[in-house]
């Protein structure tokens, strides 16, 4: 054989070998997992989360491939809510996925985890989920009823939703008890003083623009508004002392691994 033929040869065979990947991947994850890239709105209606998310949150946790295949194979085969790298939430709104055990060989597995590590996430996802975040971010700043509201300080209510179930962050009943009567009179105390802003702002605004009230006489308005905001910035600096009071050191490093806590 010519050195032309073997290289035609090796040529078609890789992409034989390709083939065979993106066939096994769609027989055996797209049932359930989306493989092309979502719309933000495609999202809560999906049954599973789509194959780029999924990826996505794996290589947020995890940075070698070797330890990203060993994940895959081990959550394919014994799939629980407290190995899954996606948030909480999403967990609870997809269920946990069926075991393949039974289902798929090991070469099988071997071959979809490199197609999936090599192929997704996205650049176009990730590009996405960054935009996402960025106005998640804007509109957190713009609706925020706390007067403190830069990112040093932490929203642990928010926190402890992405990681609720995580077997890395280990909270006990005992613990999630407490921390339940912490977040329903945080999150109740904040709705409620929310609305009663939102209504004094608009009050003021529909006052200034529409009634041409003059500025001396919103100062009551703009008063009981800084009240409020002040009394709602205190209910979210109790909660997360409150939190911290529960929560064991390891826990807080595991949930703020960036934040000096001393």
């Amino acid at each position: 054989m010519t050195k032309i033929n073997i290289l035609t040869a090796v040529i078609i065979g890789m992409g034989t070998l390709h083939a065979s990947e993106v066939d096994l991947v769609k027989s055996k994850c797209a049932t359930c997992h989306m493989l092309e890239k979502p719309t933000p709105s495609m999202i809560p209606e999906l049954k599973a989360p789509p194959m780029e998310a999924v990826m996505y949150h794996t290589k947020l946790v995890m940075d070698d491939k070797k330890t990203m295949k060993a994940f895959i194979t081990d959550y394919v085969m014994n799939p629980a809510a407290e190995k899954s790298v996606c948030e909480s939430n999403k967990v609870q709104q997809y269920g946990v996925m069926p075991s393949l055990k039974g289902s798929i060989s090991d070469e099988e597995l071997s071959k979809i985890s490199d197609y999936l590590i090599e192929h997704y996430p996205s650049e176009e996802f990730v590009d996405m989920i960054n935009e996402i975040q960025r106005n998640d971010k804007m509109n957190a700043l713009q609706n925020s009823p706390f007067l403190i509201n830069k990112e040093a300080l932490p929203h642990m209510t928010k926190l402890l939703i992405k990681h609720w179930d995580k077997q890395a962050l280990g909270l006990s009943d005992e613990q999630k008890k407490k921390l339940l009567v912490i977040r329903h009179h945080t999150i109740g105390e904040v709705q409620k003083t929310k609305r009663t802003i939102d209504t004094l702002e608009r009050e003021m605004m529909e006052a200034l623009f529409l009634d041409d009230a003059s500025p001396k006489s919103l100062d009551h308005k703009i008063d009981e508004i800084a009240k409020l905001k002040a009394y709602v910035t205190k209910v979210h600096i109790q909660c997360i002392s409150q939190t911290l009071e529960i929560l064991d050191d390891e826990q807080i490093e595991y949930l703020l691994p960036f934040w000096e806590y001393k």
